[in-house]
C-alpha cells in the first residue's frame, strides 16, 4: 500500500512539473498574468472550475495517506450593476484510511460545502464579500461526513497591490440538526493567502487553510499548516487553465492529524 501511495505522489509532481515545462500555446503574458491575479480571488467575476487534490500524508492512528479531492465550481451572479452574488461550492471526494486496523479504507463523497458571497461589482481597491455557508450532510459514509446540517457565517476581504494579492477568507459553522447520535458540530476555518505575480502568468503562492474544531480538547483543536508553492495561468488552445502545486508542514495539528500535505489544483477558468 505505501508503494502505491509513494508512486501516486510521484506521478502528480511529474505531471505538474511537465505540464509547466513543456510548450504551451499562450495568447498573451499580460492576458495570463491578469487572468491568474483573478483566479487568486475567491470574489472575482469570473466562472471557475477547480479540482482540488489534497493529499495528507501520516494521517490517523497507523500513519496512512488520506486523499481528498475537492470539486469547487466558482459562479457569479449579476444581481445588478452594484452587486454580485458569487456561489462558490466543495464537494469532496474522500479516500479515508481504515481507524481500526492498518489495512482497508472507506471511499466516496463528504458533505457539500456551498458558501454565497455577496460582492461589490465595482469594487475599490478593497475587495471583500459576505454571506452564509452551509454544510449538508451527503457523506456516502459515516466516516466520511459529520451526519449534520449545519450553517454559519463566511467573510473575504483582500487587496491586489501591483503583483500582490493578500487577503483572508473566514468562516465558522455550527450543526442545527442532523443525526442525533453523532457529535454537533462547530469549526472554524481560517485560510489567509498571499500570492506574488510575475510575467507570463508565472506565480508564487501561499493558502493554508488553517481550522479549530471548538468542540474538542484544546490539544486537539487547532489544524496550522505553513508551506507555499508556485503556479501558471496559461492557455490551451482557447482554454485558460490555472495550475497549481502548494506544500504544507502541520507545525500544530490533533493526534491522528496528518503530517504535511500537498495541494495541486487544476482549474478551468471561464472568462468572460
Amino acid at each position: 500500500m505505501a508503494k502505491v501511495e509513494m508512486r501516486r505522489v510521484v506521478y502528480f509532481f511529474l505531471f505538474y512539473i511537465l505540464s509547466l515545462i513543456f510548450p504551451i500555446n499562450v495568447f498573451a503574458d499580460d492576458v495570463d498574468t491578469q487572468l491568474a491575479k483573478e483566479a487568486q480571488n475567491p470574489v472575482a467575476d469570473l466562472i471557475t472550475l477547480p479540482f482540488q487534490e489534497n493529499m495528507n500524508y501520516g494521517y490517523g492512528p497507523f500513519n496512512k495517506m488520506q486523499n481528498v479531492l475537492n470539486i469547487e465550481p466558482v459562479i457569479p451572479i449579476h444581481l445588478n450593476a452594484e452587486w454580485n452574488l458569487i456561489s462558490r461550492t466543495i464537494l469532496p471526494v474522500e479516500s479515508q484510511p481504515n481507524f481500526f486496523r492498518p489495512e482497508g479504507r472507506t471511499n466516496g463523497i463528504g458533505d457539500l460545502n456551498p458558501t454565497l458571497f455577496l460582492s461589490p461589482a465595482n469594487p475599490s481597491k478593497i475587495i471583500w464579500g459576505l454571506g452564509p455557508t452551509f454544510v449538508f450532510p451527503t457523506a456516502s459514509h459515516r466516516v466520511l461526513g459529520s451526519g449534520k446540517w449545519s450553517i454559519g457565517p463566511a467573510a473575504v476581504i483582500l487587496a491586489m497591490p501591483r503583483s500582490w494579492v493578500l487577503g483572508v477568507l473566514a468562516y465558522n459553522v455550527w450543526s442545527f440538526t442532523g443525526q442525533s447520535n453523532r457529535p454537533n458540530v462547530n469549526e472554524l476555518t481560517v485560510q489567509y493567502f498571499i500570492s506574488y505575480n510575475f510575467p507570463k502568468g508565472w506565480y508564487l503562492t501561499s493558502s493554508p487553510i488553517n481550522t479549530a474544531d471548538w468542540m474538542v480538547s484544546s490539544r486537539n483543536r487547532w489544524t496550522i499548516p505553513l508551506g507555499g508553492g508556485a503556479g501558471r495561468t496559461f492557455h490551451i488552445g482557447k482554454q485558460a487553465i490555472n495550475l497549481s502545486l502548494q506544500a504544507f508542514y502541520n507545525v500544530k495539528k490533533p493526534v491522528i492529524g496528518p503530517d504535511w500535505s500537498t495541494r495541486l489544483t487544476f482549474a478551468l477558468l471561464f472568462p468572460e
